[in-house]
């Protein structure tokens, strides 16, 4: 897709045809601007186009649309593994839904067992985001984002509430860390902390007792 500027709408498509070396009746063309001449010369405005081939425009759409069945099929054949995985657990828990976005499988689980399933602090919540993120990053070579009874959306709330003063601590003085935190709560605090502050140094730190917390400063050598 190309986009042209001429003083009248054929002079654009003269040139999206010689650019695209293809004749006008080939091309898909959007007019975003037409022209005018203004009051007295003054306010005078060009012709402003996009055009692509529509060969091109077809392939795209048909690129499109074999994504999205390809995502479908993937969604189909995640969620079956992971309902037939379920059933054959102690748990009675059930694979809720199974959605795509990206590059990330978002998975959501609930039942009667929720509370079991995540574990005192969010241990088995853990391991079993743990197992089907390896299952799923070597099979389709994808992420995922766990959902268990709203667990993981209370836990970031929590941290969010929790990184309020770390934030102004950052915006302030320029450093701060959190204080150790365990399982899915240094991974959260971690993805929101870079997510806030883009050009600084923000990673995660071992205490002498093997905990972790985040940190978050200016990278060595940046100008105050």
């Amino acid at each position: 897709m190309i986009r042209i500027t001429a003083d009248t709408l054929e002079e654009a498509y003269k040139k999206a045809s010689s650019e695209l070396d293809s004749s006008i009746v080939d091309l898909e063309i959007e007019i975003l601007q037409s022209p005018s001449k203004g009051l007295f010369g003054l306010f005078k405005k060009q012709a402003i186009i996009v055009a692509e081939l529509k060969n091109e425009k077809k392939t795209k759409k048909r690129d499109k649309e074999n994504d999205s069945l390809e995502n479908e099929k993937l969604k189909d054949e995640i969620f079956n593994s992971i309902k037939e995985l379920m059933e054959s657990s102690c748990f009675n828990m059930k694979c809720k839904s199974v959605e795509i976005k990206d590059d990330t499988v978002d998975i959501v689980l609930d039942g009667e067992d929720a509370a079991l399933l995540i574990g005192k602090e969010g241990y088995r919540y853990k391991a079993i985001s743990y197992m089907l993120h390896n299952w799923i990053k070597i099979k389709y070579d994808m992420n995922i984002s766990l959902e268990i009874a709203e667990f993981l959306k209370n836990q970031e709330a929590m941290i969010d509430n929790y990184l309020i003063d770390v934030k102004s601590r950052v915006d302030t003085q320029g450093y701060a860390q959190t204080k150790p935190l365990d399982g899915i709560l240094i991974k959260i605090a971690l993805q929101k902390l870079r997510a806030e502050y883009p050009n600084k140094y923000v990673a995660i730190k071992s205490t002498k007792d093997g905990r972790k917390k985040v940190v978050v400063g200016d990278f060595k050598g940046a100008s105050k």
